[in-house]
C-alpha cells in the first residue's frame, strides 16, 4: 500500500483527495491546521495530523509523526493555503509575509524534508495544487497570485534539479472549484485590508457581492474534478507537468500563448473586476 500526505484537508478539495485516495487503495496522512478538524478526520477514519504551514515547528512535528508510521511515503500532495485578496497598495508587508508563509514556505519546507525519504528510495510523486493565477494575473488578487506565480517557479526549478531520479512532480492549476476559498478569502480581506481609506471602495462592494454570493462561479466543477487529476498523477509512469482544470485555466492557458500581452491585460482586468474606481 503506497502512502501519501496531504496538506489542507479539513474540508474541500483537501477533504475530497484524502477521501478519494483512500477508496483507490492510498494509505492517506491527512493534516489540517486546526486541533478539532484533525478530530473529526480522525472520527471520519483518517491517520491524522495537525500540521500548520505558516509554523516550522508545526511542519517538523507533523512530518516526524508521519515518518514513525511509515518508512515509505510515496506522495507529498500541497493543497493547504489562503487566498488573501485587496489590491497590492492596500496590502501591508506584513499581510503579504503571512500569505506567503502558508502558500509558499511552507510548502517548501515540507517538500524539503519529505525529499531525503523519496530520493532514498528513488521513487516518489508530489503533486501542487497551483491555480489559473498562477500563470495569469487579476486585479485585486496580488498576494494569492505572487503566491502562486512563487510556487510555479520553484516547481520548475525543482522538477529540472530531480531530473536524474524517479520523482516526478506535478501542477495542478485549476480554476473555480467548489470550496470554502471564496469564503475565507472574504475573511481575510476583511481582517486586513482597510477598505474605508482604499482607492478601490466601489471595486471592493463588487468584489466582496461575488465573495458573498452563494451563486458558483461560471464554470465551477466539483473536487472531484481535482481528485482525477491527483490519481492521474499520482499512478500513471509518466506523470503530467501541467494539469489544466475547469474552462477558464484552459482558456487562459491558450490566450497567453496567443494573444499580445496588453490585450490579455484588458481581458484580464475586466474579468478581474478592475478599471473602476
Amino acid at each position: 500500500m503506497k502512502s501519501v500526505l496531504i496538506t489542507g484537508c479539513s474540508s474541500g478539495i483537501g477533504l475530497c483527495l484524502a477521501k478519494g485516495l483512500k477508496h483507490e487503495g492510498y494509505q492517506v496522512f491527512a493534516t489540517a491546521r486546526k486541533a478539532a478538524d484533525v478530530v473529526q478526520l480522525k472520527q471520519q477514519g483518517f491517520e491524522a495530523f495537525v500540521l500548520d504551514l505558516s509554523s516550522s515547528a508545526s511542519i517538523n512535528t507533523a512530518v516526524k509523526a508521519v515518518f514513525e508510521q511509515t518508512d515509505d511515503l510515496y506522495g507529498l500532495i500541497h493543497n493547504g493555503a489562503y487566498g488573501q485578496v485587496g489590491a497590492l497598495e492596500d496590502i501591508s508587508r506584513q499581510v503579504l509575509e503571512a500569505q506567503f508563509q502558508a502558500n509558499v514556505f511552507g510548502w517548501h519546507e515540507l517538500t524539503n524534508l519529505v525529499l531525503p525519504k523519496m530520493k532514498s528510495n528513488n521513487e516518489g510523486r508530489i503533486v501542487y495544487l497551483s491555480s489559473v493565477l498562477g500563470f495569469v494575473a487579476m486585479p485585486f488578487r496580488g498576494p494569492y497570485n505572487a503566491s502562486k506565480f512563487a510556487i510555479e517557479g520553484l516547481v520548475n526549478t525543482l522538477r529540472l534539479e530531480l531530473s536524474n531520479t524517479n520523482i516526478q512532480l506535478s501542477l495542478i492549476q485549476p480554476g473555480p472549484i467548489e470550496s470554502k476559498f471564496r469564503i475565507n478569502a472574504y475573511k481575510a480581506f476583511m481582517q486586513h485590508v482597510d477598505m474605508a481609506n482604499s482607492d478601490y471602495q466601489e471595486n471592493y462592494k463588487k468584489m466582496i457581492e461575488r465573495l458573498q454570493s452563494e451563486e458558483l462561479a461560471d464554470f465551477t466543477l466539483p473536487a472531484t474534478a481535482v481528485l482525477k487529476c491527483c490519481i492521474h498523477a499520482l499512478s500513471v509512469k509518466r506523470s503530467k507537468i501541467h494539469y489544466h482544470v475547469t474552462f477558464p485555466t484552459k482558456l487562459f492557458a491558450l490566450l497567453i500563448r496567443l494573444l499580445p500581452a496588453r490585450l490579455m491585460d484588458k481581458i484580464l482586468n475586466k474579468a478581474g473586476g478592475g478599471g473602476e474606481r
